[in-house]
């Protein structure tokens, strides 16, 4: 009896296992069917997918939507960019972008050959999130700016659910581009260089390379490196490097901050110069005239960028300076009977400057050139004003023109090889005075003889024009 129950058993449970295996099998059939349409949909869906993908990016209400998303990042009322074109799954590219009238740094923008990868990722969190941005070149002109609130504009219902809450640039990268300002009505800026632009949380860090930096009156400058953070508080120069144009190795180097917030408008930038020609930096009636190398450490504050609120203190110092061809030098030679004081080779020359606008301090003020004169002394400017003393020793032998006790009286003492007077100034920057002439008159009416000595000196002279000597 146990035996065929067991039979019984068996044979019913292999009737299941035969029934749910065929129920097995035509699952998988109809599993594998599935499967093979899928596949075989697939690069149809994708197609269709891809085509429809590519149709909206390069739609007119896409480029719409980007142009109002790019212009709100950036600051313009509004933007225009040429036809976008897909290239790759998440790369697209445009012939430019144009913007103006911004109200923040960003004046006008003129971007040309644009091309950026998107990171799809970035929807999940309503971002736009673009990897690489890739410029082939352009102008981006900047200004300062009061802060000021920002417009505004009322957002469609859908706006919450489809459109971004920001664009998100991961990395810009520019080949040779301008970025220029007006400097004193005219324009000036940073040409031909290479920009890349970084975000630091939700703001950005610039840094630039190569290309000529013009800021009229001062000279043509390379730039080396510059690196800078922006945000809404503050403005951070990490470095600015500059080399002039020179024979001798020079370099420019400028760091410091100054506040962008609408509490806050302070500057503070230290600049280390180095070897700078200083040709290049004085007025064009002087740069035929005068040649040398500047070193100089500057520290520069105010409460914000205008000159009248500025104030700061500099170090300079001149090396190899030359002064020659002046009018005036060549009337002192004439008078001392001195070729040589035609031109002016300075030995040393160096001075400190503390200025808080309109007064300028000079101080520690010394220049020489070896074997013929020094001068020692300190300098102030206010307003138009000039006002100074000055020690100036000359040598012996270039006051042979005077009488002994011309020289005695108008350079009392000695030291140093020098005979020396106190020379103080008056005036003005445009007009200034010295009384060592007028003592100089004074002590020669007391002794005529000196006199008669400098007429028959220029009678000799004129003689010698006249019959082609020199």
């Amino acid at each position: 009896m146990p035996n065929m129950a067991a039979r019984r058993l068996w044979r019913g449970l292999g009737k299941r296992s035969a029934g749910s295996l065929r129920i097995l099998l035509v699952a998988l059939g109809i599993l594998w069917v599935i499967v093979t349409l899928i596949i075989a949909a697939t690069p149809l869906i994708i197609s269709r997918l891809n085509a429809g993908l590519t149709s909206y990016i390069e739609s007119d209400a896409f480029r719409a939507e980007m142009e109002k998303e790019t212009a709100k990042s950036l600051h313009f009322p509004s933007g225009h960019y040429e036809p976008i074109k897909r290239t790759a799954t998440w790369v697209a590219k445009t012939a430019g972008f144009q913007a103006k009238d911004g109200w923040k740094t960003l004046r006008a923008v003129d971007a040309r050959g644009i091309t950026a990868k998107f990171n799809p990722w970035g929807v999940f969190n309503r971002l736009w999130y673009l990897d690489d941005v890739h410029i082939q070149g352009g102008e981006a002109e900047i200004q300062v700016y009061e802060p000021k609130p920002e417009p505004s504009p009322p957002k469609p219902w859908y706006a919450k659910y489809f459109l971004p809450e920001r664009v998100y640039l991961n990395h810009v990268e520019s080949e040779p581009a301008d970025v220029t300002w007006y400097f004193r009505g005219k324009r000036a800026g940073i040409f031909g260089t290479r920009l890349l632009i970084t975000p630091h949380d939700r703001d950005f860090e610039y840094q630039a390379h190569e290309g000529w930096l013009r800021t009229k009156p001062f000279p043509e400058m390379r730039v080396k490196h510059i690196h800078m953070l922006i945000t809404k508080e503050l403005l951070t120069l990490y470095h600015m490097d500059l080399d002039p144009k020179s024979v001798v190795p020079s370099r420019i180097h400028v760091e410091g901050k100054a506040g962008t917030g609408p509490k806050d408008r302070s500057v503070d930038f230290r600049i280390t110069m180095k070897q700078v020609p200083i040709d290049a930096w004085v007025p064009d009636d002087w740069r035929m005239h005068v040649s040398g190398l500047a070193t100089s450490k500057i520290h520069w504050t105010g409460k914000d960028t205008k000159l009248e609120n500025s104030g700061g203190e500099a170090e300079w110092r001149i090396d190899d300076g030359d002064i020659h061809g002046l009018p005036f030098l060549q009337k002192v030679a004439a008078l001392v009977n001195d070729k040589s004081l035609e031109r002016i080779k300075l030995d040393l020359c160096r001075f400190d400057v503390e200025w808080h606008y309109p007064n300028i301090e000079v101080s520690r003020l010394a220049i020489e050139e070896k074997g013929k004169f020094r001068a020692e002394g300190e300098v102030t400017v206010r307003k138009e004003s000039l006002r100074g003393t000055v020690d100036l020793g000359i040598t012996p032998a270039l006051l042979e023109f005077l009488t002994a006790p011309v020289v005695k009286e108008v350079f009392p003492r000695e030291k140093n090889g020098y005979l020396w007077t106190t020379v103080h100034l008056s005036g003005t920057i445009e007009e200034p005075q010295l009384d060592l002439s007028s003592r100089i008159m004074e002590a020669i009416r007391e002794h005529p003889t000196v006199m008669l000595k400098l007429f028959f000196r220029q009678i000799g002279q004129s003689l010698r024009h006249a019959f082609g000597r020199d």
